[in-house]
């Protein structure tokens, strides 16, 4: 020990142990060779003018590796104070590999029976969140395409101001 060095600084030194950088490089890559890929997508469009007309579809398109995983898969839109219904009807075409289309109509409340947004506020603007498939599995690797298309008797629909997809992996 050197005259300038106090005995703390020494007994810290010594107790750090140092590992060699091949080491940890070993670690990382073990780490990460363990890991399955995971898909998450979450989309958002802005709809123009706060109008979603039929033809304005919303869309994501995803590719699924390893069909054993779990998902949750949601669609969430805001609207303002101003929508002038007490739901919303949507429909969901699924384009799975090698299948065809498959279209599903959902009905989403909106306001409770008192006239009550369900959505959470922020101001005038308030978020939904509908879930579409909860803790499902894909039937086989390969590219999926979801589109959301509004099915209510107004073209364009007003006072939606965007809407989107959200797919992640199911809690286990």
């Amino acid at each position: 020990m050197d005259k300038t060095e106090s005995p703390i600084q020494e007994t810290i030194r010594f107790r750090v142990p140092k590992l060699p950088l091949l080491a940890v490089l070993a670690g990382i890559v073990l780490l990460l060779a363990g890991c399955k890929p995971v898909v998450r997508t979450d989309t958002n469009d802005v709809l123009p003018g706060r109008k979603w007309s039929y033809t304005n579809k919303l869309k994501a398109t995803f590719t699924i590796s390893d069909p054993a995983v779990a998902y949750n898969l949601s669609f969430r839109f805001r609207h303002t104070a101003s929508y002038a219904y007490s739901d919303l009807y949507i429909l969901v075409h699924h384009y799975y590999p090698g299948q065809k289309k498959l279209t599903k109509r959902y009905h989403i409340p909106v306001a409770g029976a008192d006239g009550i947004w369900l959505g959470s506020g922020s101001g005038n603007l308030y978020t939904c969140v509908f879930p579409i498939i909860r803790n499902g599995r894909f039937p086989r690797a390969g590219n999926y395409t979801i589109e959301i298309e509004q099915n209510m008797k107004d073209n364009p629909l007003r006072e939606i101001t965007d809407g989107g997809i959200s797919l992640e992996p199911a809690e286990r």
